[in-house]
This record gives structure tokens, sequence and C-alpha cells, in this order.
């Protein structure tokens, strides 16, 4: 569930009450997760270096985007145009 999910009646304690109640239950199923990763031979230190390894992935591909999206406005056409270029897929 979404932290959004639950709608307080506006009290700001039955507010923060929803809110640790979705955040247990977001814990639990985490904690399932990696129980069935676990359970499926990975490691605990093979999932953390895969996670790291997705946060740098990640990084690299906003800096991309982001130079990308400057030279298209230097260039006054949209990211999009940009791709064929520098043989990128849209889904990139």
């Amino acid at each position: 569930p979404s932290p959004r999910s639950c709608q307080p009646n506006g009290a700001n304690e039955e507010a923060l009450r929803c809110e640790i109640e979705e955040l247990k239950q977001k814990d639990l199923a985490l904690d399932q997760e990696i129980t069935q990763l676990l359970s499926e031979g990975y490691s605990l230190e093979e999932l953390e270096k895969h996670i790291s390894l997705l946060h740098e992935y990640n990084d690299i591909k906003d800096a991309g985007q982001m130079l990308l999206g400057k030279l298209a406005v230097i260039r006054g056409v949209t990211t999009k145009q940009l791709y064929p270029e520098y043989d990128l897929e849209l889904s990139d």
C-alpha cells in the first residue's frame, strides 16, 4: 500500500497511526521478499551489490538525460529528436 492510500479524518494523531501501520506493512512485505530471495539462493551481499549498482546506473542515466535536455535546448529540438543521433532507443 502506498503512504497516500490512507485517508485520515484530519486528526494529526490518526494520520500518524495510519502512516505507521502502512510502514509496518511495507516492512513486512520487504522482509518476506528478502526471505524469498534468500530461499532462491541469493545472498544478502549479492542483493546489496545489485541495489548499489542499480543506484549507480540511475544516477548515470539521470546525468545523461540532463545533458541531452541541455543539448536539446541549445539546438532548439526535443530530446526525443536527439535519440537517433546517439543511437538511443526511446526506452533507454
